[in-house]
C-alpha cells in the first residue's frame, strides 16, 4: 500500500493518473497498447455492459463456473444456458469462459481459446475471465491478442493483491471495443485511492513474483493438512482448492461453526472451495477443526 494523499480522497481522479494506470496495467497484462485497457470499479461492473456489446440472443457459458456470468447475459437480454463442453460455444452470440476456471481451476491452453476464436469468426464475442490468471500459467494468458480477435479479457485487481475492497478491474479488447466499455462506464469510474494503489502494486513485479512463490508453498501446505483429513483435492489453484467428500455438507457446518467460512455448492453436494487461511493462528484454527 503506497501512502494516500488526502487529495485523492478531496477531489475527482485526474484523467493523467488513470492513463498511467491503464499504461502499467496494460504492460502488466500484455496487452498491446494503453488502447486495449479499461480500467474499472472491479470486473464484476463490467460483465453486463460487455454482455450488452452483443445485440440480444444466445449465450453459452462454460460451466460449473461463477454464477454472475449467466445473471449478468440474462439481464443484457440474453437466453443463456450453461454448457459443460467447449465446443458447444461454437454458434454462441456470446460466449463465456473462465481461465483458470472457478471452482476447479481448470486451465485452457492459449492455443485452444485462440482456435476456439478463430472457428467462431466475427460471430459475437468470445469473453475471457481471467480474474485468477495472475496464479496461473504465464503462456495462458490472451491478454496480448485482443487487438486482432473477437475478445475481450477481464482480470481481478483484488484477489491476487489481496485488496478485494479497493475494487478495481480491467477489460482487455480491440481499442474501438474497450471505447465503447468506457463510455458505458461513464467518467470518473475508478475512484482515486484506487487509481493510486493500482498503479503501485501492478508495477511492483518483485513483489508480484515473490508473492507467486509464497503462494505455491501455501497451497502444498492446505494439501498436506487436506490430505491429514483425508479429504480429497479435486481441483484449484494456489488461491484456493477445491475438496470432494461425502460429507461436505457435515464439514461446512462444522468449519462454520468454527469461525472458517468456506464455499459450498448447492449443485455440486459433494464440492467445498477452501481458501488459504491467511496467518499463523488461522493455520491453527483449521487445523484444530479438521481435528476435532
Amino acid at each position: 500500500m503506497p501512502p494516500l494523499s488526502p487529495d485523492l480522497f478531496a477531489r475527482l481522479p485526474e484523467p493523467a493518473a488513470l492513463d498511467r494506470l491503464a499504461a502499467i496495467a496494460a504492460e502488466a497484462y500484455g496487452a498491446p497498447s494503453r488502447d486495449c485497457l479499461v480500467p474499472a470499479p472491479g470486473t464484476q461492473i463490467l460483465l453486463a455492459p460487455v454482455a450488452a456489446l452483443v445485440r440480444p440472443g444466445k449465450a453459452a457459458v462454460l460451466g460449473p463456473t461463477y454464477g454472475e456470468f449467466s445473471r449478468a447475459a440474462t439481464l443484457a437480454g440474453h437466453h443463456v444456458a450453461e454448457v459443460g463442453d467447449i465446443s458447444q460455444l461454437l454458434d454462441a452470440d456470446l460466449a463465456v469462459v473462465a481461465n483458470p476456471n472457478n471452482p476447479d481451476g481448470w486451465v485452457f491452453k492459449k492455443h485452444e481459446l485462440l482456435d476456439l476464436a478463430d472457428t467462431r469468426g466475427s460471430r459475437g464475442l468470445l469473453v475471457i475471465d481471467e480474474a485468477f490468471m495472475d496464479v496461473g500459467p504465464v503462456d495462458a494468458s490472451l491478454g496480448g491478442d485482443v487487438a486482432r480477435r473477437n475478445i475481450v479479457v477481464l482480470r481481478s485487481f483484488g484477489k491476487f493483491f489481496g485488496l478485494a475492497g479497493v475494487r478495481l478491474g480491467f477489460a482487455l479488447a480491440r481499442p474501438e471495443v474497450a471505447a465503447r466499455l468506457a463510455a458505458a462506464l461513464g467518467p470518473w469510474a475508478v475512484s482515486g485511492p484506487a487509481v493510486a494503489i493500482g498503479q503501485k502494486a501492478l508495477a511492483d513485479i518483485e513483489w508480484a513474483n515473490a508473492m507467486r512463490k509464497r503462494l505455491e508453498g501455501e497451497a502444498r501446505r492446505l494439501d498436506a493438512v487436506l490430505a491429514g483429513a483425508r479429504i480429497e483435492v479435486v481441483g484449484g489453484t494456489s488461491l484456493f482448492r477445491l475438496v470432494r467428500t461425502t460429507e461436505a455438507e457435515n464439514l461446512f457446518e462444522h468449519l462454520g461453526r468454527a469461525g472458517i467460512l468456506v464455499r459450498r455448492f448447492p449443485e455440486h453436494a459433494m464440492w467445498l472451495r477452501i481458501g488459504l487461511p491467511g496467518n499463523e493462528a488461522s493455520w491453527g484454527r483449521l487445523c484444530t477443526a479438521f481435528s476435532s
